[in-house]
């Protein structure tokens, strides 16, 4: 039973990471956004990449070896019952749009604000991005909250 309890913590801990850093991480960059202040925007876009490094990829991590740590223990598959099938198929759809939409998004927009210097503004390209990268930030954490919900409402 030990294993149970120590896989389950892992599995929460990775949600509260990976939950926690994707809302907060877009509070504050729309904030950093709308400021105009090219430095603040420049110092916003570092904090993302960092937090991505720092609580994102490891709360992915901490998720998966809990729930997958979680599923041995308890001697479920991976596809039965069904709930636990969509989860994994919403959370792989969610890291996707992450993976192949937001991140080069936020790397275009990295390498942007490293250019900037005192007599720059925030280009139209730079605002373009950040409208994308909400947008596709808020349709990401969609099959996360159905993943939550799969996870506590276990209906299938």
């Amino acid at each position: 039973m030990g294993w149970l309890y120590t896989f389950k913590f892992l599995h929460y801990l990775g949600i509260i990471l990976l939950a926690g850093n994707i809302t907060v991480t877009a509070v504050w960059k729309v904030f950093a956004d709308r400021n105009g202040d090219w430095r603040i925007v420049q110092f916003g876009q570092k904090l993302v990449t960092g937090t991505d490094f720092g609580l994102t990829i490891p709360g992915i991590i901490l998720t998966m070896i809990g729930g997958y740590g979680t599923l041995w223990v308890l001697g479920y598959s991976l596809v039965e019952p069904a709930w636990l099938l969509w989860s994994q198929v919403m959370f792989v759809l969610a890291g996707l749009i992450w993976l192949f939409i937001l991140v080069p998004i936020q790397i275009r927009q990295a390498r942007l604000a490293n250019e900037w210097t005192e007599q720059d503004h925030l280009t139209d390209e730079y605002r373009s991005l950040s409208r994308r990268w909400i947008t596709w930030g808020l349709i990401s954490t969609i099959p996360l909250c159905v993943v939550l919900w799969l996870m506590v409402a276990k209906p299938l």
